[in-house]
């Protein structure tokens, strides 16, 4: 299955036309990439070649993964910067405010994650133990919880910086 691009706003508010447009092309590159493994997995993958220490077949996986984070990862950070939302919502405060003790706590957590991250800085739903976690990920298929379910993304690559 073809994974098509889907059309962002750019919001000038929160993000340089700059940043705005690395982003965009940075998406559209994980999109290509990721269709471009799937078709290479549909012709000849060499299944019967799959190693744990080097195959073409593992090498087409981790790209999968990596370039399918990337695509949708994306997609959630244009989500974020693209609606008129500029405070959390109820829901969010509420969770904030369960798990961190209060809204400030949670904001000053986010930010220390989002210094310390390489990539990127996501504040998720970890639906196991029912809490409200920010999580650092310093590459698109590293650090990720299982089984969370993504709230707030924020891209911390250097380009972001423009």
């Amino acid at each position: 299955m073809r994974i098509r691009e889907i059309p962002f706003a750019h919001n000038t508010g929160l993000v340089s036309e700059k940043a705005y447009d690395e982003h965009l092309k940075l998406y559209k590159g994980y999109i290509g990439k990721s269709n471009e493994i799937a078709e290479e997995l549909d012709k000849n993958a060499e299944r019967d070649k799959a190693n744990k220490t080097y195959s073409f077949y593992r090498g087409l996986k981790k790209g999968e993964g990596y370039a399918m984070d990337g695509v949708i990862l994306h997609e959630l950070y244009f989500r974020n910067i693209g609606g008129s939302e500029t405070k959390p919502g109820a829901r969010f405060t509420a969770l904030a405010e369960r798990n961190f003790g209060r809204m400030e706590r949670w904001a000053d957590d986010f930010i220390a994650c989002a210094k310390s991250a390489r990539g990127w800085c996501v504040a998720c739903f970890e639906q196991r133990t029912g809490t409200l976690r920010n999580i650092l990920q310093d590459a698109h298929d590293e650090g990720i919880i299982t089984s969370s379910y993504p709230l707030l993304i924020l891209d911390m690559y250097e380009y972001t910086r423009n």
